[in-house]
């Protein structure tokens, strides 16, 4: 956004920052005093500020605009401290040409810049767009992004704007002083008039050869959005099975679509054929990934797999391989539905209400015949995610290597009706206990697991929970001694 000079030389232009996956927008001020030379930046910290002048200067120059010959002062307001700036090349540097007035200054409200600047004056495609435009949209009136053309898929799908893709800054300039485009702005159509968005497709379950035990803990899983550990020995295809629990999941809501979609522009993950996901994502991190790659971080403070996998499986194949710090600060999502990561003086928070896949061999070799193991090696190999994790992962079974058997796939999950929570796996726990108790039967089968020590307080909760979702599926009204019985033997890893 621009708006008129507020005195001899000055300007101000609307730029963002990014922290996580919510954008701020900011008020760029530029002005040239009349005096030596020279180009100050202020509000970037360390070697950011050398290396934005030095871009915004050769893309100016290289653009075949002129420099100002003054002193340039450019404020970008408070330090960006930990955040992430959206591509402030271009809002700098159409402030310091609207300062010198080389370019008009444009209306007082509704023009957002966000693109970075090759010293040859090109627009390059940032990170956040979706962020950005979100937050821009969120002030109120109809905004105009001037972005570069990389960024306008999955800006496109963003409606109440006007997307104005620019090839360089020359073309950003010619415009600014009324001359047409190459590329013609245009606004994205309304969600009901948008091309049909892309899916993420992944194998059903057709053709693994899945028990019907299994399968019937798969099932539950995607109905109640329930974790779930799979046991099995090397080759059990468990990511493949995370896979097939993806496809009987449903679409993702409104809100949830919103949220993926900034989680990926954020990570710099969508673009031509992924402009929009509609479907429940899959994630399958390496047992070697960091805390930062799982949970988020780094420069910017990126989202990491977790947030990646929200709103649809997180898959750690072989999670006692796993690093402990990673395992145990997954339990925050687990518990949370969210990550929050803080950084000096910002706060990052990552949506990660995911399903949790967690795969383990029976024992660390993974051999069904000929295992060397000893108990002891056994006890701890397997402790690594049962006692880190277990107490949020209620349902447990064991797999075998797939065979070559035909599966008919299954329907997707079915939403949970008359209550605020989409999933029984979302129901807080205290909520559980005061509005949906099961029968008096079914109380009695955890209150006696709960005096032989079986389970906790907390794992009571999950196990009514997908009590609640095998009645649900069963369409019946209350869960019972039978559902009861049912969800403490996926707790224990026994049923059948």
């Amino acid at each position: 956004m621009t708006t008129p000079l507020t005195g001899p030389g000055v300007a101000r232009v609307h730029g963002a920052v990014l922290t996580g996956i919510h954008a701020e927008i900011i008020e760029v001020q530029a002005t040239v005093a009349v005096g030596a030379p020279g180009f100050a930046i202020i509000g970037v910290p360390g070697d950011g500020t050398r290396e934005m002048r030095d871009r915004v200067r050769a893309a100016v120059l290289n653009s075949g605009l002129a420099w100002p010959s003054g002193g340039i002062t450019v404020s970008l307001g408070s330090p960006c401290l930990f955040r992430r700036g959206c591509g402030l090349d271009l809002p700098v540097a159409v402030a310091v040409l609207t300062a010198a007035g080389t370019v008009p200054a444009g209306p007082a409200t509704g023009r957002v810049f966000a693109a970075e600047l090759g010293l040859d004056g090109r627009l390059r495609p940032v990170r956040g767009i979706v962020p950005v435009l979100t937050a821009a949209t969120a002030r109120g009136g109809h905004v105009t992004a001037l972005i570069a053309p990389q960024n306008t898929p999955e800006a496109a799908v963003l409606p109440g704007t006007t997307i104005v893709p620019g090839e360089s800054l020359g073309q950003v300039a010619a415009w600014l002083r009324g001359e047409p485009l190459a590329r013609e702005p245009f606004r994205p159509a309304p969600p009901g008039g948008a091309p049909e968005p892309a899916r993420h497709e992944h194998p059903g379950l057709a053709g693994l050869g899945v028990s019907a035990g299994v399968r019937q803990v798969l099932e539950v899983s995607a109905a109640g959005g329930h974790h779930l550990c799979l046991t099995g020995p090397r080759g059990a295809g468990v990511p493949a099975l995370a896979a097939g629990l993806v496809t009987l999941l449903p679409d993702l809501t409104e809100q949830e679509a919103a949220e993926v979609a900034a989680i990926y522009s954020a990570a710099g993950l969508l673009g031509p054929g992924r402009a929009r996901i509609i479907r429940p994502p899959l994630r399958v991190p390496d047992h070697r990934a960091t805390i930062a790659a799982v949970t988020g971080g780094g420069t910017g403070l990126q989202p990491g797999e977790a947030a990646l996998a929200h709103g649809g499986v997180l898959c750690l194949h072989d999670g006692p391989e796993s690093e402990r710090a990673v395992l145990r600060t997954l339990a925050q999502p687990l518990r949370d539905g969210e990550i929050v990561i803080a950084r000096g003086g910002a706060i990052a928070r990552f949506p990660a209400r995911f399903i949790l896949v967690a795969g383990m061999r029976p024992c660390p070799c993974g051999e069904s015949s000929g295992c060397t193991c000893t108990p002891l090696q056994t006890r701890r190999y397997r402790d690594r995610v049962t006692r880190t994790l277990g107490t949020w992962i209620p349902l447990r079974a064991a797999v075998d290597r797939p065979g070559l058997t035909h599966v008919p796939g299954g329907q997707p999950g079915q939403d949970t009706d008359a209550t605020p929570w989409r999933r029984n796996g979302d129901i807080p726990r205290h909520e559980l206990a005061r509005t949906h108790p099961p029968a008096d039967d079914g109380q009695a089968v955890i209150d006696h697991a709960i005096d032989l020590g079986l389970i906790g307080n907390l794992g009571a909760r999950h196990i009514t929970a997908v009590a609640w979702t095998l009645t649900d599926m069963a369409g019946r009204s209350r869960p019972g001694a039978a559902e009861c019985a049912q969800a403490l033997a996926f707790w224990t890893g026994a049923a059948r």
